[in-house]
């Protein structure tokens, strides 16, 4: 079962959605995992008579970090998009 959180404890420091990955790696250090994919995201606006019609697409580069903290505590599923973290996930016990 996966839980998705607003922050994350390593040590004595809280690592919050918003933060870029730098300031994760600085208080949390290097990840246990990482896989990085790309993701094109876009808008497509309509005008309701189809007289004008706008596409709007980026690609945006996403990194999933795994935090293994040990047998007694969760695993971390950190999600980043561009470098800013954007989504937290408890995975269950670590190993």
């Amino acid at each position: 079962m996966s839980v998705d959180a607003l922050a994350m404890r390593c040590g004595h420091k809280l690592v919050r959605i918003g933060d870029h990955k730098a300031d994760v790696l600085s208080k949390c250090g290097e990840p246990d995992g990482v896989e990085e994919r790309t993701a094109v995201r876009g808008t497509r606006f309509r005008h309701p008579y189809g007289a004008l019609e706008i596409d709007q697409f980026e690609e945006v580069v996403i990194e999933e970090w795994t935090y293994n903290f040990g047998r007694r505590k969760f695993q971390q599923l950190l999600e980043f998009e561009n470098g800013e973290l954007k989504n937290i996930q408890d995975l269950g016990y670590g190993y």
